[in-house]
């Protein structure tokens, strides 16, 4: 899995891109993962071919996630977020701390951050998912104090900045 581009951002930035590449470098069978804010948009992904960089040489996206698209999966992640909120409220049983979803070709895991702010991790059949989900529990408790409003606006502009670039 190619690592994202970090060229061009703030050090707190780069910081969540380096906790993203150890996460799926240290957790075999991951096949995605991305950090959705609370308001559902993608803000890192591991999608290799959604970075500049990729695309510039001449990388094709990974199709190894839901439907091949980092995109999809904070889709997938929003939306179950936004669910598993709504059942903690009508069930007065506070805040959602993780979700898991178990298939028969693979599993969705689905931790909060801060904020709202959402991480997801699709893994593999093979996937050991009390690996996944402890690896998760580091990322979130290195991630949750740095994924500040300005961060989360500096991720949404750069990953725009991206898609502009792709349409070139």
């Amino acid at each position: 899995m190619t690592a994202p581009s970090t060229f061009g951002l703030s050090r707190e930035a780069r910081n969540l891109h380096w906790l993203l590449t150890n996460l799926i470098e240290e957790v075999p069978d991951i096949l995605s993962v991305a950090v959705v804010s609370s308001d559902g948009l993608l803000l890192v992904s591991s999608d290799p071919g959604h970075t500049a960089e990729a695309r510039e040489a001449g990388e094709s996206p990974r199709r190894s996630g839901p439907r091949g698209s980092a995109a999809d999966l904070a889709t997938l992640v929003s939306g179950i977020g936004s669910l598993t909120l709504g059942a903690a409220k009508l069930m007065d049983s506070g805040a959602v701390k993780h979700t898991m979803v178990a298939m028969d070709e693979g599993s969705l895991f689905v931790m909060s951050i801060s904020d709202g702010s959402l991480l997801g991790v699709h893994g593999s059949a093979s996937c050991d998912m009390s690996v996944v989900a402890y690896h998760m529990a580091l990322f979130v408790g290195r991630a949750g104090h740095v994924l500040t409003p300005e961060l989360r606006s500096e991720l949404r502009k750069s990953l725009e900045s991206d898609a502009t670039g792709s349409s070139r």
